[in-house]
Order: structure tokens, then C-alpha cells, then sequence
């Protein structure tokens, strides 16, 4: 197995990857309002062959493993964790045309024109090379395969982020967060720009707004976010809080988002399709 995003591999098989392993387990997975859309952008017939890009524990794969029921669904994802609790579900929803691949999708060697759909949520955005990663995307789809994915929009804009990390980080502050690779794709000309090197044609970015749900209460929540990489990075700095403090600040800061469906955080996303030519 080849990795080149060696970073992300080390946290997606750390206390992150477990985290979110961990997760897979819920019944009001974070992004489930999101997959509704993401499934119809991508159109998945009955016997397609489909690629899910950062898979993480499978949710998305089931599902279009459930719309390709005469077809074959291929998972792929850095983290040894969350394929883990993939295959588990997969095997015990009685999914026999699904498998799980741990391998790096930047640079694994897809069998040429094998898909005929790719599709990702949150599972493109940490690529080293994107333009390297995408292009080998676009080789392994057929002629006229589609992609179809979801990433964050401007960091500004999405809520589920800055507003735990500025309590974080200041206090109860506002100024500015540094970068993080997740907001990768924010910015719509540079995506397009992106896909187009790689190969794509008729690149469409989308906004497609929709709450993420983060834990049944604030409690639940806060322990989340404990476990993520960005708020595990705060707890490193040098004058960073404890985690005894860091939860204290989570669980206020989440307060007003907490309602009887849960945690739910305003989110800001693109919902991209493009195809192979």
C-alpha cells in the first residue's frame, strides 16, 4: 500500500480515527442530512459500479450499495479503524456486493474506467496533490462516470467549526482561526479550477446548507468534538486548556444549539458534480 498523504494517515489511524470509528455507531450520524442529496446529485442505478472516496465507517457506501443492488460498491479511506467498523456494518446489513479498500485514493491503482460513479462526503478535501488526487479519480471512471461530492464552503460560514474553536482558542473570542485543510475546496473558482486540471468537464458547485448533527445533547456533543483533530490540536498548544476546561467550554458553547432533535450546527457546503469526458 502506497500512502503519500502521510499526515493524514497518522491522524485518521490516531485518537481521530477512533473518534470517528467510535461514531459510526450512533443512530443521528453528523452528516446525515447531507447524504439525501449527495445520493440524487450522483444518480446511482441499480447496476452501477460505485466509488466512495473517504468512506470513513461506511455510511454513504451502504446507502449506495442500496441503490446499486445488482451493481458493486467500493469503499476507500486512510483509516484501519473506521473500515474496521465499515465492514462490520456492511457484513451486518447483509451487503455482499460491497468492499472495503484501506489504501490512499491520491495514488492507488484503479483499474482503468472501472466506475461509474465516484462519489465523497467530506472525504476529498485533505489530498496532498488534489489535481493528482482528482485526475486519478477521473481515470478511474468510465466515459462519461460521474462525481459527486460535498465539502465545506468558507470556514467563516460554517458555525459547527468557528464557534467551538474561537471559544477555544480566546475565550469566548472572535478573531480570526488559522487555516484548516478541511476548508480546502472553500473557494468555488479554485475547486473548478482544480477539477478542470484534472481532467473533469461540466464542474458544478453547488451551496447546499444544512444543520450538522453533532449528539443527541451537549454532553454527547462535547465529547465529540473532544475527540476531533482540530480541538486536539488546541489541547497541545502549550498554554492550551485541559481537557477538563475544554469540555466545561464545549458544553456552554454548544448550549444554544442544543434542541429535542439533537445538536444542530448550521453548515455551509458545496455540493459538487462533474463528469469524465
Amino acid at each position: 500500500m502506497r500512502i503519500v498523504n502521510t499526515d493524514q494517515a497518522e491522524a485518521w489511524n490516531g485518537p481521530e480515527g477512533a473518534n470517528w470509528a467510535e461514531q459510526g455507531d450512533r443512530d443521528d450520524p453528523v452528516n446525515a442530512a447531507l447524504t439525501g442529496a449527495l445520493l440524487a446529485a450522483a444518480g446511482i442505478g441499480p447496476e452501477d459500479h460505485v466509488l466512495d472516496v473517504g468512506c470513513g465507517t461506511g455510511e454513504t457506501t451502504r446507502l449506495a450499495a442500496r441503490l446499486a443492488d445488482r451493481g458493486r460498491v467500493t469503499g476507500i479511506d486512510l483509516s484501519a479503524p473506521m473500515l474496521e467498523q465499515a465492514r462490520a456494518a456492511a457484513s451486518a446489513a447483509g451487503l455482499r456486493h460491497v468492499e472495503f479498500v484501506r489504501s490512499d485514493a491520491q495514488v492507488h491503482p484503479f483499474p482503468d474506467a472501472s466506475f461509474d460513479v465516484a462519489i465523497s462526503q467530506f472525504g476529498i478535501m485533505f489530498f496532498a496533490d488534489p489535481v493528482a488526487a482528482f485526475a486519478n479519480l477521473r481515470s478511474a471512471l468510465r466515459p462519461g462516470g460521474r462525481l459527486a461530492f460535498v465539502c465545506p464552503r468558507d470556514m467563516a460560514d460554517n458555525a459547527w467549526y468557528v464557534a467551538p474553536m474561537s471559544a477555544l482558542r480566546q475565550g469566548r473570542g472572535t478573531g480570526r482561526l488559522p487555516e484548516s485543510a478541511m476548508f480546502s475546496l472553500a473557494d468555488p473558482v479554485r475547486l473548478t479550477h482544480v477539477l478542470g486540471r484534472a481532467g473533469f468537464t461540466d464542474v458544478r458547485p453547488r451551496p447546499l446548507d444544512a444543520p450538522m448533527n453533532f449528539g443527541r445533547d451537549v454532553e454527547q456533543a462535547a465529547d465529540w468534538y473532544l475527540g476531533s483533530g482540530p480541538v486536539m490540536a488546541v489541547l497541545q498548544q502549550e498554554n492550551g486548556p485541559t481537557a477538563k476546561a475544554a469540555r466545561a467550554i464545549l458544553v456552554e458553547t454548544l448550549r444554544p444549539y442544543e434542541g429535542p432533535e439533537g445538536v444542530r450546527i448550521p453548515g455551509a457546503n458545496w455540493l459538487v458534480t462533474a463528469v469524465r469526458p
